[in-house]
């Protein structure tokens, strides 16, 4: 038996019902290639980054005691040990370092768009709900082109994109995949300084790795969200269209409005689009479990080169 849509952003959208719902989404820049060894470099980076900063701040140290006599070491004699774990302690104490989701938001909330369905009426063209007339996307191209999901898009008389810095443009669909839930528009005005997401792989994904989901929740944002990776390889049957395979799961909260939004891992590389949510008692807010279409499942579906 289907389950019910819960972020659908159909015009007439379904009562909730009990079972799992859609969340209210990229194409890589071919003219900047990233090899393998750069992704890998770049990925072992965003791991350690937390220790290399360590690392940072002690040598920063222990020249600021060489040059000021903050520690006991005397001229011509070497470092201790007893010198660097002093070094390491007084810069954990005295340095307040910014968190791994901090740094990952950091890096991808200039590619993130909130994206507004209108409608219209008798009496002109107004805005949706903000919980069925919002959705998000992702900046993918330096040309403006904007990946998001199909649900988000799909009907909607016009779209309305604003950008990081505040920017508003109309916006077209360009391609779908109703099979992926994953569609691609394109603004028809774009910032000077538009800044597109870096494109991560699941591939390299594993339980328990953090995430964040960054989006527009009931049409607030841009708001940032942490957890985990919980599942992967994961099912989701909505209520209005096809089962969907191979979904990461994972706890960082979303709810209505998140849809077409970034997952992305402590890099600030995007690893998939949020596009669901377990949703077994139908009353339309997350409790825990969350999905997202892979990037490598949403570059088949619409025919972007390997990344």
């Amino acid at each position: 038996m289907k389950r019910a849509a819960l972020y659908s952003s159909r015009a007439v959208p379904r009562p909730p019902a009990s079972g799992v719902a859609a969340v209210h989404g990229a194409r890589p820049d071919a003219s900047a290639p990233r090899t393998a060894p750069w992704r890998a470099l770049q990925q072992w980076a965003g791991r350690y980054e937390r220790v290399l900063l360590v690392l940072l701040g002690v040598l920063v140290s222990l020249a600021t005691v060489a040059l000021f006599g903050g520690l006991p070491v005397k001229s011509g004699s070497t470092i201790s040990q007893e010198d660097i774990d002093a070094a390491v302690v007084h810069t954990l104490v005295t340095k307040d370092l910014p968190s791994r989701a901090s740094r990952a938001a950091s890096a991808i909330l200039p590619s993130v768009v909130r994206i507004r369905r209108d409608i219209f009426t008798p009496t002109g063209p107004r805005i949706a709900e903000a919980d069925k007339g919002m959705g998000t996307g992702v900046v993918i191209r330096e040309d403006g082109t904007i990946l998001t999901n199909w649900h988000v898009v799909d009907g909607a008389p016009r779209l309305t994109v604003t950008f990081s810095d505040g920017m508003d443009s109309p916006a077209v669909v360009i391609s779908k995949s109703e099979e992926k839930d994953i569609a691609l528009i394109k603004p028809l005005n774009i910032p000077d300084d538009l800044q597109p997401a870096t494109l991560g792989s699941s591939t390299q994904v594993t339980l328990g790795d953090e995430v964040i989901a960054v989006g527009f929740p009931f049409g607030m944002g841009p708001s940032v969200t942490s957890g985990v990776v919980s599942g992967l390889d994961r099912d989701f049957e909505p209520d209005d269209g096809p089962m969907l395979h191979g979904l990461i799961q994972f706890d960082a909260a979303v709810n209505p409005g998140n849809s077409g939004g970034p997952l992305a891992n402590m890099a600030g590389e995007v690893l998939g689009v949020v596009t669901a949510i377990f949703n077994p008692h139908g009353d339309r807010t997350f409790i825990g479990i969350g999905f997202a279409v892979t990037m490598e499942s949403a570059g088949v579906a619409l025919g972007i080169p390997p990344f």
